[in-house]
């Protein structure tokens, strides 16, 4: 199945709404040409490579490029009505319009968007009930996508599962565009003397779109997947096309055929070609959308061999026909559906549910859909169409704060110990946190603290500061903690995995008079190796760690505590992996041993199986089924064996923090006491690491004086 990514959990299209599919007669005899069969087989190639992609085959891994062929449709569709209304009568009909688009979309988006948060109550992560609730509201308001991307740019959010509401990200931002698009078209078409004038401002606002989607692709991956002013252009492109349908007519057959089937290929490739390492949409989504783009053009002069042929075909136009509803209802079942039959996810139960999935959508259509929309209670009525296009949403909107109000209780087991208090007032903190890990219960204890559904809101200063620098950045700004006028300097360096450390020393820099500084960035690692982030060198990375070593050789520090995950891939793969992050680890640690700094190298933590949050919500009496054991808990033994080789050269001192995680025998435990373990797949939670501080001191002490406050640091 899809895995997570830091902003894309799964790459979703845009819904497949259904819109009229006849193009607009140049003639201004308001008769409309026939129907373009052909758009509802390019409507089901693309809605079956997104249901293959997300139903987890890997040849289909880029099938989320549907979101670009789905929206040159919809521009180019929906263009084309106002196209033809406009030759007709001069005008646009903004009352129709809506009315037409609420009859169409709203009465099954509804059904799936309260079908799916019942599903959310019943089956998924209790603790995430009321994030499912606020993406519930805000897909019944067309404003989920900016909650997405939102959601996206917060790092410690980025390994978190999707959203089952998460495809209505694209209902939104087409609404989002055609708020402005029939207005800025009437406007256009008013003051036009000639077709340039009347598609100049179109064409600029394409340009300035796809300039924004290469850009923000770079600076800020969520904003460029879910934001509407990076996805305008696509939209735009279709309705281009609209403005042309006259001259795309007169085409040759000997040249609309190749264009189609030129069109069909980019399609097809880009859904082969890329991945989910693709930097997307960017300039990458020139291939699909020009793909889109061939295809509706080259049909409108319909050849004989071109490939309409293929695409007009029986069962493929009736597929076509279902596409909305199956991709309204596809996704939800693939979240909801293994968990509510508590089954893993495989590829063969993600295609089945995504089979049932296609049955449901037809069953919507027949029952739901078409009744609705060809009702003769709305046939010439706008008012009442738009009146129950708003009914819905408010309906949705309420439902959606009703449920609020009544979320999924998670089930509590006895008391357990404070082990914050345990660990401060033990003779010997290491003795008795191991004790406690030993001891360690499978059930949620009552008085967890803080409270499950909190864990994941909690975070430290360095984050609430904005110290722990982001993707982008190559500086960070001064943040400092503890005693700041102290001499005793002590340095935090590395990833999100050294962050983790910081509650621990930030208590302790409060206790020994440390002057605490902070130095980390998101996904860095501290070995000199260039690391791939985002299909792409992190050459950020580079440069980031390249000015912290500088800055702390100016600070001075006493000590530095270096940290970084097990994950991340080399840009250059290596011959010998062992070498090779030896060879990085040992670059930095020469250059941190040249302040005059003692250094400490923290290895990474063991990892708990999944979200380790997710999974205790699920199984509140069962944490047995959420506690990882090592080796398996190790994400990678050779670079924590690079870690160890280039320390015995560089005389910087390891400290391996499982035995403060994992039991004696190798069980590492989600809950200690009443203090939950993780944040979420991978990091400490800010109160576990705060909990463990005397133990981290202690172990400190051992290391490089037994008074962190005398010679020991210098």
């Amino acid at each position: 199945m899809t895995t997570a990514t830091p902003w894309n959990s799964g790459r979703l299209m845009p819904n497949p709404a259904p819109t009229e599919l006849r193009t607009p007669p140049h003639d201004g005899t308001g008769t409309p040409h026939a129907l373009r069969l052909d758009i509802q087989g390019l409507r089901a190639l693309a809605v079956s490579l997104v249901v293959l992609s997300h139903a987890g085959v890997s040849r289909f891994s880029g099938g989320y490029v549907g979101v670009d062929v789905f929206f040159v449709i919809s521009g180019f569709l929906i263009t084309s009505l106002l196209s033809r209304e406009l030759r007709a009568t001069g005008g646009i009909s903004i009352r129709k319009f809506y009315a037409r688009r609420a009859l169409r979309l709203l009465p099954a988006s509804t059904l799936v968007v309260v079908a799916t948060l019942g599903g959310s109550w019943l089956f998924l992560s209790k603790i995430r009930f009321a994030d499912y609730v606020g993406d519930a509201l805000s897909s019944a308001l067309y404003a989920v996508n900016f909650r997405l991307a939102i959601t996206g740019t917060d790092y410690l959010a980025q390994g978190s599962p999707p959203s089952p509401f998460q495809h209505f990200w694209s209902l939104a931002v087409e609404e989002q565009f055609y708020l402005l698009w029939p207005l800025l078209l009437l406007l256009s078409w008013k003051m036009a003397r000639r077709r340039a004038l009347l598609v100049a401002p179109l064409v600029a606002l394409c340009l300035v779109s796809f300039g924004l989607s290469v850009s923000v692709t770079e600076s800020s991956p969520p904003w460029a997947y879910f934001g509407p002013h990076t996805r305008i252009w696509e939209l735009g492109v279709g309705s281009l096309l609209a403005l042309f349908v006259a001259r795309l007519e007169q085409l040759s057959p000997t040249i609309s055929a190749p264009m189609t089937w030129t069109g069909l290929a980019c399609v097809v490739l880009s859904a082969l070609w890329f991945d989910q390492d693709t930097p997307f949409p960017g300039y990458h989504a020139l291939l699909p959308v020009a793909g889109a783009a061939l295809l509706l053009a080259g049909g409108c002069s319909p050849a004989r061999f071109g490939a309409g042929w293929l695409l007009s075909r029986r069962p493929v136009a009736w597929l076509g026909g279902l596409s909305y509803g199956w991709y309204l209802w596809h996704w939800p079942l693939l979240l909801i559906g293994p968990m509510a039959l508590g089954r893993p996810t495989t590829v063969r139960l993600a295609l089945v549910l995504s089979a049932i999935a296609l049955l449901m959508a037809w069953a919507t259509a027949r029952l739901v859909e078409n009744p609705v929309r060809f009702h003769r209670a709305f046939r010439g009525r706008h008012g009442r169409a738009l009146g129950l296009g708003l009914g819905l949403s408010v309906g949705a909107a309420v439902m959606s704060l009703i449920a609020a109000a009544f979320p999924p209780p998670i089930d509590s087991g006895a008391h357990a110990p404070a082990l914050k208090d345990a660990l401060a007032t033990a003779p010997d903190a290491r003795s008795r946190l191991t004790e406690l890990l030993d001891a360690s219960d499978t059930r949620l204890p009552s008085n967890l603290a803080p409270a499950l559904a909190k864990i994941k809101d909690t975070k430290s200063a360095i984050y609430r500061d904005g110290c722990h620098v982001n993707y982008a950045s190559t500086r960070t700004p001064p943040c400092v903690y503890g005693s700041r006028s102290s001499e005793k300097v002590v340095v935090l360096f590395g990833d999100s995995h050294a962050a983790q450390w910081f509650p621990a020393l930030n208590r302790l820099a409060s206790t020994h008079g440390w002057k605490l500084v902070s130095l980390t960035k998101a996904s860095c690692k501290v070995a000199a190796v260039t690391i791939v982030q985002n299909g792409k060198p992190y050459t950020a990375c580079d440069a980031w760690r390249s000015r912290a070593l500088a800055q702390i050789k100016e600070l001075r520090p006493s000590l530095v505590i270096v940290s970084s995950s097990d994950a991340g891939n080399p840009v250059q793969a290596m011959r010998d992996p062992l070498q090779g992050w030896t060879a990085g680890f040992r670059d930095t640690f020469q250059k941190l041993a040249g302040t005059g700094a003692r250094v400490a190298a923290i290895l990474d933590t063991p990892w708990p199986k999944g979200d380790a949050v997710d999974c205790a919500a699920l199984y509140p009496l069962r944490l047995g089924r959420c506690s990882n054991h090592v080796p398996q808990a190790i994400k990678d033994q050779t670079r924590r064996n690079a870690i160890t080789e280039a320390a015995r050269s560089t005389r910087v001192a390891v400290i391996d923090p499982e035995p403060w995680l994992c039991t004696r025998s190798g069980n590492c435990p989600v809950v200690v006491g009443d203090t939950f373990v993780y944040r979420d797949d991978s990091h400490m939670a800010e109160a576990y690491a705060e909990a463990i501080a005397p133990v981290v001191g202690d172990r400190l002490s051992e290391l490089f004086g037994t008074d962190l406050r005398g010679t020991g640091l210098r």
